[in-house]
């Protein structure tokens, strides 16, 4: 204990005396310094949350590093709109779709330096990153669709020539053409 009575309160650096005292993860604090960094709530221990020496709220904490996506609303069965550009968190706007601008699609002609190389964008796919789709390895962010650019799986897939695509992409372009092959079901479509 430093010498005038009592501890340094983790928020406002002055003596916090023994009546006064809140602890938090080794800290002491002021019960009116006991507030979220963001919101400036009333905390206790049900309700404080803790990232580096910065206390939180739960709601704040999980706003500015919970996960992040869609699910992770503010309650059950709610999707929050709040981006979270009050707590300073920026987001980055995803790339333009590109198609893949790799005309070789022979395996040994991806491989250097060990690692295989992405048909989309060009450069090495690391094992955290790598996607097997259509008999090359893809990063997760390119394993879209040629046309559409909506993002596919291993089973929602199509491929020709190297490139690949969404069911429905692929059914437009290469698929059957003529009367009685529409887009749903009973459809009838005439196409040149």
């Amino acid at each position: 204990m430093p010498f005038g009575g009592g501890n340094k309160c983790g928020c406002c650096q002055k003596t916090v005396y023994f009546a006064e005292e809140v602890q938090c993860e080794g800290r002491s604090f002021h019960k009116s310094c006991f507030l979220c960094m963001v919101c400036k709530k009333n905390l206790d221990s049900t309700t404080v949350a803790v990232h580096m020496d910065e206390i939180y709220c739960k709601a704040c904490y999980g706003k500015k590093h919970g996960p992040k996506g869609y699910g992770y609303g503010g309650g059950a069965g709610t999707l929050s709109m709040d981006t979270g550009e009050s707590l300073g968190i920026k987001h980055e706007e995803p790339a333009a779709h590109r198609p893949t601008n790799n005309p070789n699609p022979s395996k040994f002609a991806q491989k250097f330096g060990g690692s295989e190389v992405c048909p989309r964008c060009g450069k090495a796919v690391y094992a955290a990153e790598k996607v097997v789709g259509a008999g090359s390895a893809w990063h997760k962010s390119c394993f879209r669709c040629a046309k559409c650019g909506k993002g596919l799986e291993s089973t929602t897939l199509a491929d020709k020539e190297g490139e690949i695509y969404c069911k429905g992409c692929y059914a437009k372009n290469f698929g059957p053409k003529g009367f009685g092959f529409g887009q749903g079901a009973g459809a009838l479509a005439h196409a040149q």
